[in-house]
């Protein structure tokens, strides 16, 4: 049962952001010349064996050591840091196709795959598509090149692969979800209470039941743990719809100072990707952020990533609003079911 959460948590996830850029071997795994072949060799395996990548499992992906670097990153994502960067995949050599069949090899030793949208799409690549935002209501900001604000995304943890970086900007932010509260719990405790209330989010059409809305808080003390869910963009989108409550004046302080406090240098992480890294992050633990960035349209080759949303074996229990959001309805289902 969630209950309303009034002091300061101490989680290994409420990390400071200083100390950690100060210390990045704590958090970043460098993959050497051995394990590159071996994702090599595994990639090959897996095309071999002649089924489509989406039916891969995690016995077509033969990594004898880099499975156990992966089930490693499972405890350190669920009880621990929250996050973690890869570094080095030989995206030179593997090609597009390649670190398509990489990252979900990967993501395959770590947990199993979910859907990201209404149509199931396991895998998806985060590019410009050249529109902006607001030009159509189904449009996600991960789909333009503009500034995307701090938030999670779904199922039990992501991952990003980089395969291709812009001309300029696009860095990323990482923070702890779990700091950031402590603080305002410190300071602003009225604010941490209206966090833990109700926000309504447009679902920008995603939501396999037709909803045009969903509503959960921010934040959900769960099981004794605390369990957070952004999406600011589409809480001030759904204010579109003339049914949806107007935002109280508490809402949006709430939300401008939770903003503020991400921002914040003693809890923000700025770095940026490379070719061949992949951000691993949980959830629930931590928000991420990225800043908007430029592409060299003359050459057709933007900015790409590659996204998938994992349900990890050793994640937590999640708070019943979760069941049959956007983001999180399948791993809730995948939970609950493997808990029967």
């Amino acid at each position: 049962m969630s209950t309303v959460l009034d002091h300061p948590l101490d989680d290994p996830a409420a990390w400071n952001a200083v100390d950690l850029a100060a210390s990045p071997q704590r958090w970043t795994h460098v993959l050497n010349v051995a394990q590159c072949d071996e994702i090599q060799a595994a990639v090959a395996h897996a095309r071999d064996s002649g089924k489509p990548l989406l039916e891969l499992r995690a016995t077509d992906f033969p990594a004898p050591t880099l499975a156990p670097l992966m089930h490693a990153l499972r405890a350190e994502l669920e009880g621990g840091r929250g996050f973690a960067l890869l570094k080095g995949l030989p995206v030179q050599s593997l090609g597009e196709q390649g670190m398509r069949c990489a990252l979900w090899g990967l993501g395959t030793h770590l947990g199993f795959p979910e859907p990201q949208d209404a149509a199931g799409n396991l895998l998806h690549d985060v590019r410009d598509t050249g529109k902006a935002f607001t030009d159509e209501a189904s449009l996600r900001k991960y789909q333009t090149n503009e500034s995307i604000d701090f938030h999670n995304d779904g199922a039990d943890a992501f991952m990003l692969a980089m395969v291709r970086g812009a001309v300029s900007g696009g860095e990323s932010l990482l923070v702890s979800a779990v700091a950031v509260f402590n603080e305002i719990v410190r300071t602003r405790p009225d604010l941490a209470r209206v966090l833990q209330q109700d926000f309504v989010a447009d679902t920008r059409g995603q939501r396999r039941d037709g909803a045009k809305v969903q509503v959960m808080p921010v934040y959900n003390f769960h099981d004794g743990l605390l369990t957070a869910n952004l999406k600011k963009d589409y809480i001030h989108a759904a204010q579109r719809f003339a049914d949806v409550p107007r935002l109280t004046d508490a809402q949006q302080e709430a939300l401008l100072v939770l903003d503020r406090m991400c921002a914040d240098p003693r809890f923000c992480m700025e770095f940026s990707l490379e070719p061949g890294d992949v951000e691993i992050g949980n959830n629930y633990v931590t928000f991420h952020a990225r800043r908007a960035y430029r592409d060299d349209s003359a050459d057709g080759a933007g900015r790409h990533l590659l996204r998938l949303w994992l349900t990890l074996p050793n994640g937590r229990a999640l708070p019943r609003c979760f069941e049959g959001s956007r983001e999180f309805g399948a791993t809730y289902a995948r939970r609950m079911d493997s808990r029967a």
